[in-house]
């Protein structure tokens, strides 16, 4: 098939994430073959830097949970004001008399902000991979799959794994099998922090039976609304309900577990109890609901971890999953209201390949669909920083400008708003007061940026779907920051 400097500029921008000065030259001799070298069996670039993984995290975690608990035990023992009759006594804080306490107190506090601080270093790493990559197409591929199946910083308790997570579950799974991302990103601490399953325990187990505790459905009705067949899949309240029985003993490990991984006897008594797993994943057979689940009409015997596995599997491969994350991965990448055609083709390779997101990725390059040249997507606020950054050749140096910048945006790093991810419509990123902060930020963009000509820059990140009509303003600014300005908040640079 032919391919032209329109093609390549398509490429960049809707399958990527924005040009480079020189790209669209360098990848106009056959843009598809651009894209689709980036499918490789590894998954998607990783952001450099030397973060903790999973396993380190999950010590850090459980440390600072631990201290919590002993935080808790000093205020209780700690002496109360209102001690004396006057006013002023009764209103002052009490002393603390355990200068021990006040050092426990401190240091959870400082834990809490280191785990928070390196946090906001890996969204800067992803956002710098995102800025200079030459693997434009599956970064935006690790993006999507990593909001389709989203984790947010709202919860301290999720936002500590949340970098891990999209390093760890999302990005090495992104060109394999579906329920194999899937499966990995409902065991991910992250995931299961975030939607309470933690906490979940079946009422008849070993440990409900015990104490007042009782079954969690968030995990469940998620992974079933949001994650696989979706609201029209045709499950019910009672499938929700038997699914997230399966899913009971799905939990991240204590303090606890690792004091009996200390004491060998314990360990041994433990054991039939805990099944510590990979990426910090421990299933609790004392939690697990016990007997056999039937979900959307198929019944799972009783099989411990491997009961809800199965049911997560099935509904990665069930035809509603397919089809609906068909029209969601044209939705993002081609239009709102994608053609219903292209979603066909999308629907049809995930079906044959078995969920082989490889094959669907191939599908979507080679659709005739994805290559129109009118473009009908708004960049969200992250995806306009970083095509910003790419069009500059530069990237991001600081987190806190770069953290202000998208929380004035609306939309703040790591915190999408619900389950469901960020929102993926111009009508929810393109309204007045959303055009005027792209415009506050543009300016402070244009008035650092150190390019030289913003004739070219414009040139060189829009090639042919830079319009007379801007290329004439940019070159008539009165100043170097106006033309910048202009290029930043023209509708070619804004849509994708």
């Amino acid at each position: 098939m032919a391919s032209s400097p329109t093609d390549a500029a398509i490429a960049l921008t809707r399958l990527g994430l924005g040009a480079r000065p020189g790209e669209i030259e360098r990848v106009a001799a056959d843009p598809r073959a651009w894209a689709t070298a980036q499918i490789r069996f590894q998954g998607a670039p990783q952001p450099s830097g030397a973060f903790a993984d999973t396993a380190q995290r999950v010590a850090q975690y459980v440390d600072y949970q631990s201290d919590a608990g002993l935080v808790r035990r000093d205020r209780r023992s700690a002496p109360q004001a209102g001690a004396t009759s006057t006013p002023m006594a009764q209103t002052a804080p009490a002393p603390d008399a355990d200068p021990e306490a006040v050092a426990r107190r401190e240091a959870r506090q400082a834990a809490r902000r280191e785990i928070t601080q390196d946090t906001a270093q890996e969204f800067l790493a992803r956002a710098q991979l995102g800025a200079t990559t030459d693997d434009g197409f599956a970064e935006r591929w690790a993006l999507f799959w990593a909001n389709a199946v989203t984790v947010s910083a709202v919860k301290f308790a999720s936002g500590a794994f949340v970098g891990q997570y999209e390093r760890e579950a999302i990005r090495p799974h992104v060109f394999g099998r579906f329920e194999d991302l899937v499966l990995a990103a409902e065991q991910h601490p992250a995931m299961l922090l975030y939607l309470d399953q933690a906490r979940s325990v079946g009422p008849d187990s070993m440990a409900g039976a015990r104490r007042n505790a009782g079954l969690n459905e968030n995990l469940a009705r998620e992974m079933m609304e949001l994650h696989t067949v979706g609201a029209d899949g045709g499950y019910t309240q009672a499938d929700v309900t038997e699914l997230a029985r399966a899913l009971t003993g799905w939990s991240i490990p204590t303090a606890r577990d690792q004091r009996q991984t200390a004491r060998p006897r314990r360990a041994r008594m433990a054991a039939a109890q805990a099944q510590p797993e990979a990426n910090g994943f421990i299933f609790r057979l004392n939690v697990h609901e016990p007997g056999d689940r039937t979900v959307m009409g198929k019944t799972y015997p009783a099989a411990g971890l491997a009961q809800g596995q199965a049911i997560l599997r099935d509904l990665a491969r069930h035809p509603a999953t397919a089809k609906r994350l068909s029209r969601r991965l044209a939705a993002h990448f081609v239009a709102d209201d994608p053609p219903q055609t292209l979603v066909a083709r999308l629907e049809d390779a995930w079906t044959r390949s078995g969920g082989d997101l490889a094959q669907v990725a191939r599908a979507l390059i080679e659709a005739p669909e994805t290559w129109t040249p009118q473009p009908a997507k708004i960049k969200t606020p992250y995806e306009f920083v970083v095509s910003t950054h790419r069009a500059l050749g530069t990237r991001p140096q600081r987190i806190q400008p770069l953290r202000q910048a998208l929380f004035d945006m609306g939309q703040p790093p790591f915190s999408a708003p619900s389950p469901e991810g960020w929102p993926d419509a111009a009508a929810d990123w393109a309204g007045p007061d959303a055009l005027v902060k792209r415009l506050n930020w543009s300016r402070t963009a244009a008035d650092t940026a150190q390019a030289a000509d913003p004739s070219a820059v414009a040139a060189s990140a829009l090639g042919p779907r830079l319009s007379d009509r801007t290329r004439l303003a940019v070159a008539r600014a009165e100043s170097r920051p106006e033309a910048l300005t202009l290029l930043f908040m023209s509708p070619e640079f804004q849509r994708r």
